[in-house]
């Protein structure tokens, strides 16, 4: 009897793509929706992008090309990171892929055996379990607990290193909870790492969205250019989520093995789109910056008009786009109230446990929308919000 790989049973889907998917039914009915649910900024590439795409293509570029990417690109990389990472590092040290997500698979699939424990966020990117367990690895998590203030627990997370463990995964600014990690965790976890000769893995897609303060990649630690992959592209910062187009820093033999991964799987990252990209590092127009300063005027507006909600608690985010809300005071659960929020209030947004079980009591909202959009967001809400005033605590 056919049947399919028996990996595919333990791995899981993402909180996020379901109730859109639900979100756009509604729509199709006619309702109005304010979608929050989605991890995607509300703007577009600078046209200076788009002409150098345009350009590449009248030119010919779109052919198969270097399988780790673009030489000039990854040169533009380079001094990118340098410039606004303060790392250093070579063109050589760089792979591209189309997208985080395939970049975030291949990096585990050439580091991980069978049974290796992977430490990785809780609450956090559900890909990160999904992806240990599709590889028959065992996903270990650590919890970003609001006693923290959503920071990771160095001494947890020493605790939970076996001989069996193989990788951590870091991931800051965070999503679901916009944490940004500070100096002392990191330093922290760093010297975790070398003590236990670990991987790391760094997802910084959301490192250029920061909101105040010096962003410290994990390579920037002593030790941890050895063992460090960061994970990072162009969907986020640049507003470029559909053109799939993301990369991996790593070590020179983990490039080796990445390389030879890209050979075995997508050949390429399509030339035009690397291309633009070049154009979108440059970003002579500061269109990364306009973003940012837009997105920082929301979380103002949209957390202080969430804590207005009965039961609601928002903290301001540090970085990323997400509003990560306590519901405990609602005395309702967060499965319920986002389903009071869509089919009642059309507000679209993503129950916390769809993040780990540390998310439960939880709520993400995406801020990556305009400024009406947001305030209509919380008026409906508060219109919806009767279904828990009985129950809700004051704060």
């Amino acid at each position: 009897m056919r049947s399919i790989a028996s990996r595919m049973s333990v791995m899981s889907g993402e909180g996020a793509l379901s109730v859109f998917a639900r979100a756009k039914e509604l729509e199709a009915q006619g309702r109005s929706i304010i979608h929050l649910e989605l991890g995607e900024p509300d703007f577009h590439p600078g046209q200076s992008v788009i002409d150098s795409a345009n350009r590449a293509l009248l030119q010919g570029k779109d052919r198969y090309c270097a399988v780790i990417g673009l030489p000039a690109l990854r040169q533009e990389l380079a001094a990118y990171l340098a410039r606004t990472r303060n790392i250093d590092v070579s063109a050589d040290n760089i792979v591209m892929a189309p997208g985080c997500k395939l970049a975030l698979f291949l990096a585990m699939m050439a580091l991980l055996e069978p049974g290796d424990e992977v430490l990785y966020p809780d609450p956090g990117f559900p890909g990160y379990e999904s992806i240990t367990l599709g590889l028959g690895a065992v996903a270990v998590p650590f919890t970003l607990a609001a006693r923290n203030h959503l920071q990771p627990d160095p001494a947890e997370i020493a605790a939970k290193i076996t001989p069996r463990t193989r990788m951590l995964i870091t991931n800051s600014p965070g999503n679901p909870t916009g944490t940004v990690y500070t100096d002392e965790v990191q330093r922290a976890m760093a010297e975790l790492v070398v003590k236990h000769d670990l991987w790391v893995l760094s997802d910084e897609i959301y490192a250029r969205i920061i909101y105040g303060g010096e962003y410290l990649s994990m390579l920037r630690y002593p030790g941890m250019r050895e063992r460090t992959l960061i994970i990072d592209g162009f969907s986020k910062s640049f507003a470029m989520t559909g053109w799939r187009l993301g990369y991996t820093v790593a070590p020179p033999d983990v490039v080796e093995a990445l390389a030879l991964m890209a050979v075995n799987t997508y050949t390429c990252v399509a030339e035009f789109t690397q291309y633009a990209a070049i154009d979108a590092l440059r970003d002579r127009e500061n269109n990364t910056a306009f973003m940012v300063a837009e997105f920082a005027r929301r979380r103002e507006q949209f957390a202080r008009e969430l804590n207005s909600v009965r039961g609601f608690h928002c903290p301001l985010p540090q970085g990323a786009f997400y509003a990560w809300v306590d519901i405990t005071g609602t005395g309702m659960t967060a499965e319920d109230i986002c389903r009071i929020l869509l089919e009642d209030a059309g507000v679209a947004a993503i129950p916390g446990a769809a993040f780990g079980p540390a998310g439960k009591d939880f709520i993400r909202f995406s801020f990556a929308s305009s400024m009406e959009n947001l305030h209509e967001a919380v008026e409906r809400i508060q219109e919806v919000s009767t279904a828990w005033q009985g129950t809700a605590a004051v704060r």
